[in-house]
């Protein structure tokens, strides 16, 4: 079986790659995880004379391949799960093919360590996202408590002054805090919308992108500086205005928050084969590729953005996926030491046709 160990692994990611979806995408290193080292121990557990009496006695390789897949993949429990029965159909199938002959308790040892194998990882899987629900609560409760202290601080002047033109002023400013917490509000519940199985409901009417970048650009004075640079190209189409532009907002504070101090970020506009291609780029630190699919990822976000200590609850970059697969396109992301990060969001210049497509039901 050791002699055979790197055929299984082959035939498995093979399998796994065909038919676990989740898979598909997770480069090699990171797909093979703990995988050799739980094989290693099967063998150990049928071999004659070894204290090991199955694949996770007294070892946490199981559970952690679960916490992995939590943390730098896409996966889910069913994802988890399956990789795991693959395994097994794996490992007997080259067995049989290379006629290698095993008795009852052997096989028995086989089953019931891949058993425990995905009973010990998918627990670990479910503390990992457990802790990632605490912090993106966390995080949520932060970010909403500034605009709500603006609001009620703000309502609280309006009962003391009697100046009607300081009342209207105060009273904007409660308005806007007010919308900005009904935003983030409505991002949530859009996001959660799209990761439960269903395309956002979008209002689509006939505009051009460019009116929406220059009402980005008119809050860079105050909001972003000298550091936004636009390239302009009228593009007009079928999209959900109020969603694009909080799309645009999002990638454009995700580019201040994480470019290089002072670096420009820079947003493009193009058209081509009847799409509409709106990058933002920014120079700076890339995101290394085991995160590239994570911070799409609902309760996630980028290991470089914890450890920095950034503030903010991570909702934005799932939200501008949900947009973008909503109106039939996607999101793209480049990055790299040398060229920067690029968000590229992709998307047919008529979205209507797909309101009418269908969406994946996950009851």
């Amino acid at each position: 079986m050791l002699e055979l160990r790197d055929e299984v692994l082959q035939t498995w990611e093979q399998w796994v790659r065909e038919r676990v979806f989740e898979a598909r995408d997770v480069q090699p290193p990171f797909l093979i995880n703990t995988m050799p080292a739980f094989y290693d121990n099967i063998v150990e557990s049928i071999s004659p004379g070894t204290p090991r009496t199955s694949a996770v006695d007294g070892t946490t390789v199981a559970a952690e391949h679960g916490g992995e897949r939590a943390r730098i993949t896409a996966y889910n429990h069913s994802a988890l799960i399956e990789e795991y029965q693959l395994f097994r159909g794996a490992i007997f199938h080259v067995l049989r093919r290379e006629n290698v002959q095993l008795d009852f308790d052997e096989t028995h040892t086989i089953n019931s360590s891949i058993d425990s194998g995905i009973q010990e990882a998918v627990e670990a899987f479910s503390l990992v996202h457990s802790g990632f629900r605490e912090r993106f609560a966390a995080a949520l409760t932060h970010d909403l408590r500034g605009p709500l202290s603006e609001t009620v601080t703000a309502l609280e002047l309006i009962r003391l002054i009697d100046d009607p033109a300081r009342i209207k002023s105060v009273a904007a400013k409660a308005l806007s805090s007010a919308q900005r917490m009904g935003s983030m509000i409505d991002e949530l519940l859009h996001t959660m919308r799209f990761h439960s199985g269903q395309n956002i409901e979008l209002t689509l009417t006939s505009f051009d992108i460019c009116e929406v970048l220059r009402e980005i650009r008119a809050d860079a004075p105050a909001t972003y500086g000298a550091r936004l640079h636009v390239t302009e190209r009228p593009v007009k189409g079928y999209w959900d205005r109020p969603a694009l532009k909080r799309v645009l907002e999002n990638l454009v504070s995700n580019a201040l928050k994480y470019g290089s101090a002072g670096t420009p970020i820079t947003i493009t506009l193009d058209e081509a084969y009847g799409r509409m291609l709106l990058s933002v780029h920014n120079e700076g630190p890339p995101i290394p590729p085991d995160e590239q699919e994570c911070i799409f990822q609902m309760y996630r976000r980028a290991e470089s953005a914890r450890t920095n200590d950034k503030q903010g609850w991570g909702i934005g970059l799932p939200y501008v996926r949900a947009v973008a697969e909503s109106h039939g396109g996607s999101v793209g992301l480049d990055s790299s030491q040398e060229r920067g990060t690029t968000f590229t969001v992709d998307l047919p210049v008529d979205a209507r046709p797909s309101q009418n497509a269908p969406t994946l039901s996950l009851d």
